[in-house]
């Protein structure tokens, strides 16, 4: 096989989670690059109307659907109507989330409990949804997306925000477990850990200490509308059918 046809996906469809903006749109632009049809979701509908007006653009089938990922009916509800519009799920990227900033001894419960539903809650219950019917068709491909906050402790004056990182932390572990159990159905399932990208999220961590945060970067810089394109349309093709269990981190080597 030509090595750049094993990262085509025409035929394919992958529901995004969050894809109405930020590292979802990336990463929908980057798929729908290689003729992927696209589902997007999140709890804003208008963010992903927009993108999937964008997405139109490049003649693939693309629909953007409202759903709360912590909520079980709307996630299921959800999974069918893609089903229905599209009549399958190849690949599934959970990559909505939010976070909290906060001293620890101050975080209120509630805010620690809405980072957690969302991260990981709602990460289990999108792939527990879409992962049913990748096993019927024995086959599919799941990307999780972490942070390097997942896998090392900022100082607080860079990131404050416990619940998020330790939130993504299970959701690296998630990854490697459901990798281990969904194996034998064929399913892939890999992890992306982004360092900082300039997105709404962090926002104001990078209005304060944007330059602290590229100093200490080995490569002294953010990642950019790009950095994550080629990461994600790897592991949504056949490029990486010997890979699942595996984080990827794409942060300009500030997890070293």
């Amino acid at each position: 096989m030509n090595t750049v046809d094993m990262f085509h996906l025409k035929g394919k469809v992958a529901l995004i989670t969050g894809g109405g903006r930020g590292i979802g749109k990336q990463i929908a632009e980057s798929l729908s690059d290689a003729e992927c049809s696209i589902a997007i979701c999140s709890r804003k509908l208008e963010n992903c109307k927009q993108t999937a007006e964008e997405l139109q653009e490049k003649g693939i089938q693309v629909k953007a659907y409202q759903c709360d990922i912590t909520n079980e009916e709307k996630v299921d509800q959800t999974v069918e109507s893609v089903l229905k519009d599209f009549g399958r799920i190849d690949i599934l990227v959970n990559n909505s989330g939010t976070t909290w900033g906060e001293d620890v001894e101050n975080m209120p419960l509630e805010a620690w409990e809405k980072v957690m539903n969302v991260n990981v809650t709602g990460t289990f219950l999108m792939s527990k949804a879409v992962g049913k019917q990748m096993i019927e068709q024995k086959a599919g491909k799941i990307i999780n997306i972490a942070s390097a906050a997942g896998l090392k402790a900022e100082p607080p004056e860079v990131l404050n925000a416990i619940g998020y990182s330790t939130s993504k932390a299970g959701v690296i572990h998630f990854t490697k477990d459901l990798a281990r159990k969904w194996a034998k159905h064929k399913i892939y399932v890999n992890g992306i850990a982004p360092g900082f990208f300039p997105t709404k999220m962090t926002k104001v961590v990078l209005d304060r200490y944007e330059d602290q945060i590229k100093e200490q970067n080995p490569l002294q810089m953010l990642g950019n509308d790009n950095a994550i394109k080629g990461v994600a349309l790897l592991l949504a093709s056949e490029a990486s059918d010997y890979i699942t269990g595996q984080i990827i981190s794409v942060d300009g080597g500030s997890t070293l």
